[in-house]
């Protein structure tokens, strides 16, 4: 099995350690630069897995606008909030939570009658928790699990006389960077204080059992809720506002509550009036009620129905912050072709549906960290072998135009018989054709060192097989053109009408390999041939260690210009007057093709004119 390049095993190396650096600052939080495209990227997902019904744990009873009217007053009067927690009090719910604040007295007459509305029910009040920055963020690095709740500077929380007639628990939750509700805390702490989320405070009233702290993952009675770090339960939104039965308080005030709504139920009251500025954008509605924000964390707690993000989703999260970056590079190495292009693409679809179908069953795999850890290195990866690959091919294109590369392949078998073979120079007639692939060098800075191999291996097999079917002889090839003689290693009377058929033999051949080549390659390229008949200077270049047959003189000079007569006049091939005549006129131009002419050109580097014959493929 061959061994990689050092440069992709440095790559891999580097892809790895890049991937693995990721993962493990994602293991101990949120990395901030990948926030906010892992926000983008979970609104998404939200999106596409669309609503889906709660189950029938929690209703709402909103102080909205109608309960505003009705009431005469926002906020609501104390005592008005507390003849709506005597109407659902009546009606036998598990218990009752009030997300708002508490804090301020109100007149003593509505407290008193609110006092003892909670006294008489089994009520949860809110308290909130005052932080140095917006978002909750967790950045103890103590191994003490509680050291790393969010740490809040003090606490506001209800009037004490309020506090005495219910529990209380804190109601913030963390928003990521689009300002959606991603999270909301298990626990809080400010000092060496520990205090519940409100959530957690009113699931333990609503069922009687009191909640367990174990490493990841809170225990509320029979059942456990995985938590992310810092005791952090990720949201997932049931739908738009409403998707959460919600209930007009003025309905408590004119006692038409449904008890069916209420009984065995958790009822949460707050606020959804007009104003309020108690909203959050969510994946499905930009102004959600933080009510039914709430409300969706209470039902997830009793439901178990929730996203799971625990520290071993987060282990899941580094194998893949590993592992795609390395099999997408490492795919770019293997094939750096279109074939490796497809397969990269297959298996970012494949973690593509992984991540989404995850999603989907309530696993929230990261979806940025992958991303953030792949593109990086496929980028520098991809662009390094380009530049690499055009250095390669621009080297090449530029030798190939210097550097004889195959020795002449008919005259071997003579060389071979005699030693001395053009050992000194020759003078005598010959037949000289040169053939040349247009727009080579511009394609080969383009297509990269492999394909230009692949591509010049294919034209010089096919110059090969017509010249040696011909009797010709290949004195070289020139990176992306060959010169072919017809005159050695003897002068023969059919060399004339032998370098004409090779000629047209030659342009049909080009033309059906040309059309077998991707379009992309064959629109950019195409050939020319000059053909021209005279004496020629035929010897042995180089020293003893390693020598060239080739031939030299104005007979050569003149094929070899021919190439741009035709190129410049639109035609496949220019064929001297002299090579025509010297070929007949039953040589192969008079009889395939067409063939215009004659017409008198000069050439560059030399003095006077030409007469010349352009000659056309019929297709």
């Amino acid at each position: 099995m061959r061994r990689p390049p050092l440069q992709t095993l440095i790559a891999l190396v580097l892809t790895a350690v890049w991937g693995l650096g990721l993962g493990i600052m994602n293991l101990h939080g949120d990395i901030p630069f990948v926030d906010g495209a892992e926000a983008t990227l979970t609104n998404l997902r939200d999106t596409i897995g669309g609503s889906r019904q709660p189950p029938d744990i929690v209703t709402i009873v909103a102080i909205d606008d109608e309960t505003s009217r009705v009431a005469g007053h926002y906020p609501l009067p104390r005592a008005t909030l507390a003849k709506v927690v005597d109407a659902i009090a009546a009606l036998g719910p598990k218990a009752i939570a009030l997300d708002m604040l508490l804090v301020d007295p109100g007149d003593e007459a509505g407290d008193a009658a609110l006092e003892q509305s909670l006294k008489r029910t089994n009520a949860v009040l809110a308290a909130a928790g005052i932080f140095p920055e917006s978002r909750q963020r967790v950045t103890d690095d103590s191994k003490e699990p509680l050291a790393r709740v969010p740490s809040a500077l003090q606490f506001l929380e209800p009037q004490e006389r309020f506090a005495g007639a219910a529990s209380t628990g804190v109601v913030n939750v963390q928003t990521d960077k689009t300002g959606t509700p991603r999270f909301v805390p298990m626990l809080f702490r400010s000092g060496e204080r520990i205090e519940p989320s409100f959530s957690m405070r009113v699931v333990s009233a609503a069922t009687g059992e009191q909640p367990v702290v174990i490493s990841d993952r809170i225990k509320i009675g029979g059942h456990s809720v995985y938590t992310d770090t810092g005791y952090l339960m990720p949201l997932s939104f049931y739908g738009p506002r409403g998707t959460i039965r919600t209930l007009s308080a003025s309905a408590a005030l004119s006692g038409q509550l449904p008890e069916a709504a209420i009984r065995d139920h958790i009822v949460v009251i707050g606020a959804t009036v007009t104003g309020g500025g108690d909203v959050f954008p969510t994946p499905f509605d930009p102004v959600l009620p933080g009510v039914e924000v709430i409300s969706t964390s209470i039902t997830h707690l009793i439901a178990r129905d929730g996203l799971i993000r625990d520290h071993g989703i987060r282990y899941i999260d580094l194998y893949f912050a590993v592992g795609m970056p390395l099999i997408i590079v490492g795919l770019l190495a293997w094939r750096r072709n279109t074939i490796g292009l497809i397969m990269a693409l297959c298996a970012i679809l494949a973690w593509l549906g992984i991540n989404i179908s995850a999603f989907k069953h309530g696993f929230w795999l990261s979806a940025a960290l992958p991303i953030a850890a792949t593109v990086p290195p496929a980028l520098l990866f991809g662009a390094a072998q380009i530049w690499l690959g055009r250095r390669q091919a621009g080297r090449l294109a530029a030798q190939s135009e210097r550097l004889q590369r195959i020795q002449a392949p008919g005259l071997a078998e003579h060389l071979a018989r005699d030693p001395a073979f053009l050992a000194e120079p020759v003078h005598q007639e010959a037949a000289v054709v040169f053939i040349d692939i247009n727009g080579f060098t511009g394609l080969s800075e383009a297509i990269g060192p492999t394909a230009v191999r692949e591509l010049l291996n294919g034209f010089f097999h096919l110059v090969d097989e017509e010249v040696t079917a011909s009797g010709g002889a290949i004195t070289s090839f020139m990176g992306d053109g060959a010169m072919i003689l017809f005159g050695l290693p003897q002068p023969k009377r059919t060399d004339p009408a032998n370098a004409a058929r090779c000629c047209i033999h030659l342009a049909g051949r080009m033309r059906g390999w040309l059309a077998t080549l991707p379009e992309g390659t064959a629109s950019r390229i195409g050939f020319k041939i000059g053909a021209h008949f005279g004496t020629i200077v035929a010897s042995r270049l180089g020293d003893g260690g390693r020598q060239q047959i080739t031939a030299t003189g104005d007979t050569v000079n003149v094929a070899s210009r021919l190439m741009e007569v035709a190129a410049s006049n639109g035609a496949e091939i220019a064929i001297s007057d002299d090579l025509l005549l010297s070929a007949g006129s039953d040589s192969a131009p008079y009889i395939e093709g067409r063939l215009d002419g004659p017409i008198d050109t000069s050439l560059r580097g030399r003095a006077g004119s030409l007469t010349v014959w352009l000659w056309h493929s019929r297709v």
